[in-house]
């Protein structure tokens, strides 16, 4: 009877944990937001009598095939040409992406050969940027028009350290089930992002867009896997905000293919497996010392990285135990309703292969790959260690 009692616990211990990490936290977030701007309202954000030199800064290796749409996207944004530089660090290129940049004379762009990966050239190039403020954008990412204006609003609180731009997935009808589940998996991302920013402050920033007081700026080791987090993170380790930008908009391609996808996915979570080791300050309980940033940080970041795939993946296991030892009706409803959830994953998988696109099947479908890709990264982190480089993730064309 103990050994039930065991089974039970734990079950109910991994039910909670995938419920508030992925569901559960998203409501909680979205009440306890409403409760605080019934008392306090959001400050405006106020446009600066003299817009402030800005640093748009682009880390790029090899990007021939993106260059001319990039600097064009650049060109049209709505900044004053004088106070926005254009600075391109091109470490290990070894393509045509430098003799394309030649043809532009609004751009800077500092090279070396040797490629030590995307944090070392954050660390290189940032001598380079001699304005208050720098904002980070990839290469293959196209800004809406008003995005560095939005950005920069934001700094009108002093309190605001880093702004984080807003990412989205462009997804066609033709497009695979890898971009049908990121454009849906970064919609309800961005939301919780927007939340965070409004009760206190957003969990890190996307390296596709984000903004930082230059000043603040700190060096990162360069086997750094996700410097945009890091960077970031130690930002508001510091007691700076990160405010949520929704109306300043990165828009890129989605995976050409779930194995570039799976690529991608594995990297990421091998990254907050070394950030959670980087930022282990911020798991020590101080309610006194960032405790709404350190609650935000552990059920928006650390259980998504590490306890709950292991809980997700637990759960049938101990259902199926339960209803063999101990058949509750719960027990039974739960274990369906387990079942029909990665029969429709199983289906989405399926259907991905042969390219029907069946949208309802996603979600569950791209859940579980999120997931079981955090489990893999487990045994992958030896694979990153000491290295700052990695294989980029093929997007779709056209």
């Amino acid at each position: 009877m103990h050994f039930v009692n065991a089974f039970e616990i734990l079950f109910w211990i991994c039910i909670f944990l995938v419920f508030y990490t992925f569901i559960g936290y998203g409501l909680f977030l979205y009440f306890l937001v409403k409760i605080k701007e019934i008392f306090r309202k959001p400050l405006p954000r106020t446009e600066p009598k003299d817009w402030p030199e800005v640093t748009l800064f682009i880390a790029a290796y090899n990007e021939e095939a993106i260059v001319e749409a990039k600097m064009d996207n650049c060109l049209q944004l709505n900044y004053p040409p004088h106070q926005l530089k254009i600075l391109w660090i091109t470490d290990g290129s070894n393509d045509k992406t430098n003799e394309k940049l030649a043809q532009y004379p609004q751009v800077t762009v500092y090279h070396i050969p040797q490629r030590k990966g995307k944090t070392a050239a954050l660390n290189r190039g940032i001598q380079f940027v001699k304005t208050p403020f720098v904002i980070y954008t990839d290469a293959n990412t196209m800004l809406n028009k008003e995005a560095v204006r939005e950005m920069v609003k934001e700094f009108s609180d002093s309190r605001v350290g880093c702004v984080a731009g807003e990412k989205r997935i462009a997804v066609d009808e033709k497009d695979q089930a890898a971009a049908g589940g990121e454009g849906f998996y970064w919609t309800y991302e961005s939301k919780l992002k927007e939340w965070d920013s409004r009760l206190y402050s957003a969990v890190g920033a996307a390296g596709e867009l984000f903004a930082i007081r230059t000043s603040l700026f700190e060096k990162m080791p360069e086997d750094t896997l996700l410097d945009d987090f890091i960077l970031s993170m130690r930002i508001a380790q510091k007691g700076y905000k990160i405010a949520y930008c929704k109306s300043a908009y990165a828009l890129e391609k989605g995976s050409a293919d779930i194995q570039n996808e799976e690529k991608r996915k594995i990297r990421i979570a091998a990254g907050g497996l070394q950030s959670i080791k980087r930022l282990g300050n911020l798991l020590i309980p101080n309610p006194f010392h960032l405790g709404t940033l350190r609650f935000q940080y552990i059920s928006h970041r650390v259980l998504r990285w590490s306890v709950t795939p292991v809980a997700l993946f637990l759960l049938p296991f101990l259902n199926i135990a339960l209803v063999v030892v101990y058949p509750k009706p719960i027990y039974i409803i739960l274990l369906i309703l387990q079942m029909l959830f990665y029969l429709a994953a199983f289906s989405g998988a399926l259907l991905q292969q042969k390219k029907i696109k069946i949208k309802v099947l996603f979600i569950p479908y791209y859940f579980l790959f999120m997931n079981i890709n955090v489990l893999k990264a487990f045994f992958s982190q030896h694979k990153y260690k000491g290295k700052g480089t990695w294989e980029k993730a093929q997007r779709i064309q056209g």
